[in-house]
């Protein structure tokens, strides 16, 4: 099972976005956090700046949209040069429509989940997305702490994945750091955000090898 970085730029320095991504071009993916001020609390960057780095970025582009009428927006992100797109379940009018749309458009499908959202309305549709994201903090700010009670989630999630024999990535972000990566592989994720964790080490680069070689070291067993 291959284990997946994605870092996120939120800790990063925003006045050097090129300089930062190529800090961490050994990871798979850079998460890119879009957040609007209504569905969260908090304001980040959006299409313009996703278009600027997709230009530039060494790793594809792991858009978190947490927004509201992601209907409206998500396949604009596609467009934009994102080549995964994560909308939230709480803010979708129609889930399944939108998955499809922006698979129609080239990007891999995501749907995230709040901490006390259920994953089980969301089991049987799984075929319909690429990933699914199992917030393990609130969404909104970085620097949280991992919220422990999320992984019997994640573990049920991974289950029906694996019943089902389907290539659904599993993506845990919140919190996730050298104590936590472990705890969350062994639950069954596959692909991990790490933020504060990586920009804030030393040297990035390094954090990213070890973060995942972590996660191999514990992955869920099939």
């Amino acid at each position: 099972m291959s284990m997946r970085i994605s870092p996120s730029i939120l800790n990063s320095d925003f006045s050097d976005l090129r300089t930062e991504l190529a800090k961490i071009a050994n990871a798979d993916w850079a998460h890119i956090d879009v957040m609007d001020n209504h569905f969260v609390p908090n304001l980040t960057l959006g299409i313009p700046v996703v278009e600027s780095l997709a230009k530039v970025s060494p790793l594809p582009l792991d858009c978190h949209l947490m927004i509201e009428n992601p209907d409206y927006w998500a396949p604009q992100y596609v467009e934009a040069g994102g080549a995964s797109v994560t909308f939230h379940a709480e803010a979708a009018n129609a889930p399944l429509r939108l998955a499809r749309e922006i698979r129609k458009l080239g990007g891999r499908a995501g749907i995230a989940l709040k901490p006390t959202t259920p994953i089980e309305p969301y089991l049987d549709l799984l075929p319909e997305f690429d990933m699914v994201l199992i917030m393990t903090v609130e969404p909104g700010f970085g620097g949280q702490s991992f919220l422990h009670s999320t992984m019997p989630k994640l573990q049920r999630t991974r289950e029906a994945v694996d019943k089902h024999g389907l290539n659904v990535w599993i993506q845990v972000d919140g919190g996730i750091s050298r104590d936590t990566i472990e705890i969350a592989a062994a639950a069954g994720a596959d692909t991990f955000v790490a933020g504060s964790a990586v920009y804030r080490a030393e040297d990035a680069h390094a954090e990213v090898e070890l973060l995942r070689n972590l996660a191999l070291k514990h992955c869920h067993k099939h």
